[in-house]
């Protein structure tokens, strides 16, 4: 309800603001994964390979 009741321009800021926040996060946390050191390693990186789901195509 309380959504509803603002201004068409207060809902378009609202929602660029949600757009810019969640690109800073997506852009900061790289950053802030190299500067924390928590960057994956190779072994890291294929166990999450290993875990990734793979589709195979089946004959009818």
């Amino acid at each position: 309800r309380s959504y509803r009741a603002l201004s068409p321009r207060t809902k378009a800021a609202f929602g660029a603001g949600l757009v810019v926040w969640g690109l800073l996060g997506l852009y900061f946390t790289d950053v802030a994964e190299a500067k924390l050191g928590l960057t994956p390693s190779e072994a890291d990186r294929a166990a999450l390979e290993r875990m990734t789901p793979r589709i195979h195509a089946v004959p009818r």
